[in-house]
């Protein structure tokens, strides 16, 4: 009796058992996701490896190097990011990291501070720019060949944590040592905001990141209260980042009820409806010009192909790089990550601005903007931008653009090559025009106390021959031969690039964009069409 008491309990529990796994078994063998050939493959080969190499396998380290050329292998774009690198390429988009304050540049073998950023704990320690750091933590780092990016690792940390830094500044022969505080650093993304000729507003914007907007409506404000009535919007350069910032600061401009991006994936049901402008803007009425070139891409193409398919602004410049992908992060559970490309996106009139790339190609996709300018000779004549006559679309006036390969501005400006010679490379190149500044600055800093302006400091310089004799001797002393017939021919770039820099180096890095803006062919070309009223009326874009 007893066993037989045991087996009524035990056979029922037996059999609901047998049922829930024989159900489970059903549901892995015919409703989950089943592996592909390719799949299987892969796993084999892993297998293979493991059982049969010459030398024993770390197969997660193998898979970990392996993954970025997988990801990059679907698109141009998509990428993969180890555990250990997302944090620093995290903090370019979110707008802020934890560090000391300083924006530097390694100049003969040394760590030299360019400008001390307002506010930030090294300046509340009293460093400033111009000072050199020889030892970081009592290690010394000057004449050790130090790279960015061990600078980074080393003045970057974790908020509220110190890191001694041994400080030498011009004429003083003693190392000064600062304990800094780590604080949370702004990662700005607008650069560059002056006025121009009393009444143009310039802002320099060179990444979309989180906090692009907030800066970008506290900038045009900033303007309009010194006297702004129009603006230039410069975008050359500027990558992209987040796309929703170029569409809050479209808004500012359109009024309600435009088009402003629209984005479309894979599944159709997924696809967002068209984002258009809710006519809240506070500067719909206000004259705008938009500066592009072949590096400004993708949210940057979003502002600039919203604001010319609505006539609402003028375009200057170059053709743009032609990225219209659109990606989404997705963190990994080692916390590595995936930028993975999700939908394309679409100006208001309907064309997508994407450059053709060939998957797995990624080299000649990127050498595409190389061959612009030294193949078909598009960066200096506008008659060399080929335009796809298949992909025709029109703005809302009815103006022709044309997608599938960036945004061709209204207005074509060439790259200045009169001034581009052997010479003048060999001085880029060998960062000599950096150099030159920051030295020149560092020994007449006390010359310039109390300035507070550019035009003060421009007028404290030497005339311009003295200015480029002077260079020329230095040029000289560190490795490139004073070739005077050379260097008077691209005379006048090489003075207006060291007087930006020697205003840079003694203000900030806005100064640097508002000198070197009065010399910019296509700052000026904006300031001559705002003049002549063509802002928010462009001529047509024919190819």
């Amino acid at each position: 009796m007893k066993n037989s008491s045991k087996l009524a309990i035990w056979v029922p529990l037996i059999i609901a058992v047998s049922f829930v796994a024989g159900a489970l078994v059903s549901w892995l063998l015919f409703r989950a996701p089943k592996m592909s050939p390719g799949q299987q493959k892969f796993n084999s080969i892993v297998e293979i490896i493991r059982n049969n190499y010459v030398d024993p396998v770390d197969i997660d380290s193998l898979l970990e190097r392996t993954l970025p050329a997988l990801v990059s292998n679907l698109d141009p774009h998509s990428a993969y990011f180890p555990a250990e690198e997302l944090g620093e390429v995290n903090a370019e988009l979110e707008g802020s990291f934890s560090g000391i304050g300083v924006s530097f540049r390694i100049m003969n073998d040394t760590i030299c501070i360019i400008e001390v950023i307002g506010g930030g704990p090294s300046e509340r320690m009293g460093l400033l720019n111009g000072d050199r750091i020889i030892t970081i933590d009592n290690d010394t780092v000057a004449g050790k060949g130090i790279t960015n990016e061990q600078v980074f690792s080393k003045l970057r940390g974790e908020k509220g944590t110190d890191v001694v830094v041994g400080i030498k500044r011009s004429g003083d022969p003693k190392i000064w040592e600062y304990t800094v505080t780590r604080d949370d650093i702004p990662v700005n993304s607008v650069v560059g905001t002056h006025i121009i000729d009393g009444d143009i507003g310039y802002l320099k914007v060179d990444k979309f990141a989180r906090n692009t907007y907030n800066e970008f409506f506290v900038a045009l404000n900033t303007l309009r209260t010194a006297g702004a009535e129009s603006y230039i919007i410069d975008l050359r350069g500027n990558g992209g980042g987040f796309m929703e910032p170029a569409v809050f600061m479209a808004n500012e401009f359109l009024p309600g009820g435009m088009c402003i991006v629209e984005t479309r994936g894979r599944d159709p049901k997924k696809n967002e409806l068209p984002i258009g402008s809710d006519g809240t803007g506070f500067y719909q009425d206000k004259d705008v010009v938009v500066l592009i070139d072949e590096l400004s891409a993708s949210a940057s193409e979003i502002f600039a192909g919203a604001m010319q398919d609505n006539d609402r602004a003028l375009l200057i410049g170059r053709r743009s790089f032609g990225k219209g992908l659109v990606q989404n992060q997705m963190e990994l559970p080692d916390s590595s990550a995936i930028r993975l490309t999700v939908q394309r996106y679409y100006t208001p009139s309907g064309r997508s601005i994407q450059k053709q790339y060939v998957p797995g190609h990624n080299e000649d996709y990127e050498i595409e903007i190389y061959q612009r300018f030294n193949n078909n000779g598009e960066a200096y004549n506008v008659d060399s931008v080929k335009v796809n006559q298949d992909l025709l679309f029109h703005t809302v006036g009815g103006r022709n653009v044309y997608g599938g390969g960036g945004i061709i501005p209204d207005i074509y400006v060439p790259n200045d090559t009169t001034s581009i010679n052997k010479y003048y490379a060999s001085v880029v190149n060998a960062g000599l025009l950096q150099t030159y500044a920051y030295e020149y600055a560092d020994l007449n800093r006390a010359s310039f106390d109390g300035l507070k302006t550019a035009q003060d400091v421009l007028d404290k310089l030497p005339d311009d021959t003295t200015l480029l004799n002077s260079f020329g001797y230095y040029a000289a002393q560190h490795g490139v031969p004073a070739r005077w017939y050379y260097i008077k021919q691209s005379g006048k770039n090489i003075v207006n690039q060291i007087k930006a820099l020697i205003v840079r180096d003694i203000l900030s890095n806005d100064s640097y964009y508002e000198v070197m803006g009065a010399y910019d062919p296509i700052v000026q070309e904006a300031v001559k069409q705002i003049r002549q009223g063509s802002a928010t009326a462009p001529i047509s874009v024919e190819p």
